[in-house]
């Protein structure tokens, strides 16, 4: 849409240079077809690297924002951002267009595969299973009964999808007014699955709110795991049932989790961790070591803590 109609909506008042946008996108990747927004002093590099045509901001950071992109005001950009974002959603499920569809696929009853979506050599999608527009199913993956695939997602070769499973689906983000409103943040990202990976049952992937949400080839993911809006898996991760990983999270490569662990937003596991069964990862992690607990710690260490505290009330019971 154009800028200044993009501003009516907003209700923000002030005079720029019209353009067309066409799409959100963050500081780092923006282009000067695109808007973005500034709510972090931590990305103030960013911002004065950005190209985008204009920048959501702070009247405090106005003076960072580089020639060439528009400043626009307001007193909560992450808020505005939200607003904003509503504008440039779309339909991911129109059917009814032109999909390329290979002879040597197999597609059973029921299934419902969107306009420009690809479906190569090979792939068998079993019944019940709704396929957004523009989606990339790689040659030989198999999808199992009821899973929906958002618009959008890539799904890479040999990989294996079971029953249930939704890949890219919203994230859940939501900026929020001063009388404690909720705005949704519409997700215009996407997820890329790449090759032989397997998703369990009842699995939930869900889209980037930019950019991509990326499970790199190889990691298998168990039944009942949630990952958020702008996740990283490394190659060969092992995900194990019930864990919940934050968004924007990283795991490096051959990261295993185990049920019910799950970790805070933004942060970092290395290379080759371990974290044991429901332990609780707040903060980013270097790799190589085996983690447990929380707050978390060394597993050696949280087991030492957990035998201490069993000798302490075995001890106390004798006195009662």
């Amino acid at each position: 849409m154009r800028l200044k109609a993009l501003l009516e909506r907003l209700e923000l008042t002030q005079d720029i240079c019209d353009v067309e946008i066409k799409s959100f996108a963050t500081l780092q990747d923006a282009n000067s077809e695109q808007i973005t927004f500034f709510n972090d002093e931590k990305l103030l590099k960013a911002l004065k690297k950005t190209e985008a045509a204009a920048v959501l901001i702070h009247p405090k950071f106005e003076a960072f924002v580089p020639q060439g992109t528009q400043a626009l005001v307001c007193e909560d950009p992450y808020l505005y951002m939200a607003r904003a974002s509503q504008y440039f959603c779309k339909d991911s499920f129109l059917y009814g267009g032109m999909s390329q569809i290979s002879d040597q696929a197999r597609i059973g009853p029921n299934v419902q595969i969107g306009n420009d979506s690809i479906i190569e050599a090979g792939v068998i999608i079993h019944p019940n299973v709704v396929i957004g527009r523009n989606v990339i199913i790689k040659e030989g993956t198999i999808i199992y009964p009821n899973v929906v695939v958002y618009a959008n997602t890539t799904i890479g070769s040999h990989c294996i999808i079971q029953a249930g499973a939704v890949l890219g689906s919203d994230g859940f983000g939501y900026a929020h007014t001063k009388n404690g409103e909720h705005v949704k943040i519409c997700h215009s990202g996407n997820v890329i699955i790449e090759d032989d990976v397997e998703i369990g049952a009842n699995t939930t992937v869900d889209r980037a709110v930019f950019g991509s949400t990326v499970i790199k080839k190889g990691t298998k993911i168990d039944n009942l795991v949630q990952i958020a809006h702008n996740c990283e898996l490394g190659e060969y991760c092992l995900i194990v049932s019930q864990t919940g990983i934050s968004g924007s999270t990283t795991l490096g490569r051959n990261v295993v989790m185990g049920g019910q662990s799950a970790t805070a937003g933004h942060l970092n596991i290395g290379d080759f961790a371990i974290i044991a069964a429901r332990g609780g990862v707040t903060k980013t992690i270097e790799g190589g070591k085996t983690y447990g607990g929380f707050p978390l710690m060394l597993q050696k260490e949280w087991l030492k803590k957990q035998a201490k505290i069993a000798n302490y009330f075995k001890k106390l019971n004798k006195r009662i």
